[in-house]
């Protein structure tokens, strides 16, 4: 394995060389060509071979085809199939649960028969994930939740693989819509599950296609963002098949909520800026786990670390945890970098950036678009100019310039990479989340939102320990019978909720609504 990594680094020092070697065009590009372009460079290393030619044409004028001859599907370029098949490859060895969940399951095929479309963040990870749930006898059509995420070599090697994948990174917003239609609107085809993050697949299903519900046995959601869609649609009585919150399982909130953020928001802020952690004044918007993560890993470089927070809860935490609780308001002039992590939308306005430092960073943590009020930027009176990929500096008539990274959209998956492990958990959690409700006997979900049965959250956890080389403590006979439980688990109780902003959604009496 060693041998391998070594292997692969050589071959990505040369290919760099040979790619410094090629011409490039110099001058200020317009701010329309820099955002359609935004996705043929990337510094995060799963995107390094992303193509960078000067190739403009758009692949949904491309026709291409894979090895054996299907073309149903739109990427950027089948032929870096190779190289995304070895990323995939990598990222099954920090994937060990679903590998073991494959393994173990293959021979069953719990999934045989389901029709998977799928809008999620197109990675290596993601791969693994679909190409389990084919192993486990589904078919699967995918199109990206975010059009700066994908990485393009894992889509070519995906098609290559007989996948109908429809993404590339860089999409317009015009594209994004067009990926999900084709890959729902297909003749001889139609999905039984929907696997979604962030709402934009489900929503429109019901906005184009709302007769397709009649045979969908359920919707499994993973984003803050979808998850709040789906309770509205539940509560005005919309919502036409069960649904399965994945995000407030414990196996998706405290670890990839929290700590994939807590690593990852470094290394987002450090590849697109290269900015130094020590002694800067940073806001973070939100104290929900992304949030947690966020604050934990600036305080430990050194940060100065303010806190934003409607929950009287997780404002508590917050100043427990030794952060200050402030209004954004209150700091705005003086901060160094603005993280916005809340799900919700208007979260930083134009008040507060024509407020803001010069070279002020500001960026979003949450799965949508919507924190940051990007469209009032878009004015006669401010110059866009893009400095590096997935990096623009706004700049006022004064001379002021704030630094803002990705456009406003998610900045981890859009500018950098993600724990591949702690993908895993979340992964796993979403393959058991389909098996479930596609599987569910008639009557045992009804048309409304439930949890992830907490006997799975343990399962998925016990196998993930196993890297750790962790050995769990049993209980006794008599320590079972002591606490009423049964010795195999579940440990707690399906109301018990490790996180208190779940805790306060679901258990609030009435009469403080």
């Amino acid at each position: 394995h060693q041998l391998y990594k070594l292997k692969h680094i050589i071959q990505f020092a040369d290919q760099k060389q040979e790619f410094n070697k090629r011409p490039s065009k110099i001058g200020r590009r317009s701010l329309s060509r820099s955002i359609s372009q935004s996705s043929t460079d990337s510094y995060s290393s799963a995107a390094s071979y992303t193509d960078s030619s000067d190739d403009e044409t758009s692949p949904r004028d491309k026709q291409q085809k894979n090895s054996k001859g299907n073309g149903d599907f739109c990427i950027k370029n089948i032929k870096q199939a190779d190289f995304g098949r070895r990323e995939i490859e990598i990222a099954e060895q920090e994937m060990p649960a679903l590998m073991a969940l494959r393994k173990r399951a293959q021979g069953e095929k719990p999934l045989a028969g389901a029709k998977v479309v799928g809008c999620t963040h197109i990675t290596a990870q993601t791969a693994v994930l679909m190409e389990t749930l084919s192993a486990l006898g589904a078919q699967c059509r995918w199109a990206a939740c975010n059009i700066y995420s994908t990485q393009n070599e894992v889509a070519a090697a995906l098609a290559e693989g007989g996948f109908s994948v429809f993404a590339w990174k860089g999409e317009s917003e015009d594209d994004f819509w067009w990926c999900i239609d084709r890959c729902v609107n297909v003749e001889g085809w139609q999905p039984n599950m929907i696997l979604d993050d962030g709402g934009d697949l489900t929503h429109w299903i019901y906005k184009k296609y709302p007769n397709m519900f009649k045979k969908i046995k359920g919707i499994v959601e993973e984003s803050v963002t979808g998850v709040h869609r789906l309770y509205q649609l539940s509560k005005a009585g919309k919502l036409c098949v069960p649904a399965m919150n994945v995000n407030d399982s414990v196996t998706k909130q405290k670890f990839d909520n929290l700590y994939c953020c807590r690593e990852s928001i470094l290394d987002g802020l450090k590849r697109t800026t290269d900015v130094m952690f020590g002694g800067k004044q940073v806001v973070v918007c939100g104290y929900g786990e992304v949030g947690k993560g966020c604050c934990a890993a600036l305080k430990a470089m050194g940060s100065i670390v303010y806190v934003t927070e409607i929950d009287p809860i997780c404002a508590l935490q917050a100043c427990m945890d030794g952060f200050r609780l402030v209004k954004l308001s209150e700091v705005i002039r003086q901060v160094d970098i603005v993280i916005t992590c809340t799900g919700n939308k208007n979260v930083v306005v134009r008040d507060h950036l024509d407020r803001m430092k010069n070279s002020c960073i500001v960026c979003n943590m949450g799965h949508s678009n919507t924190e940051i009020d990007v469209a009032s930027l878009r004015t006669p009176e401010l110059t866009w100019e893009r400095v590096r990929s997935q990096v623009d500096h706004v700049i006022w008539p004064d001379g002021k310039r704030v630094v803002l990274l990705a456009e406003g959209r998610l900045l981890n998956l859009s500018c950098s990479t993600v724990p591949t492990f702690v993908l895993s958990i979340t992964a796993t959690t979403q393959a058991l989340a389909l098996i479930e409700l596609y599987n569910a006997p008639e009557g045992r979900y009804k048309q409304d939102v439930y949890l992830l049965p907490k006997k799975m959250d343990e399962y998925v956890a016990s196998l993930h320990l196993l890297t750790f080389d962790a050995h769990l403590t049993e209980l006794t006979d008599e320590q079972a019978k002591y606490l009423g439980l049964n010795k195999n688990g579940p440990f707690k109780p399906n109301y018990y909720r490790y996180s208190l902003k779940s805790a306060l959604r679901f258990s609030l009496p009435r009469f403080y609504c």
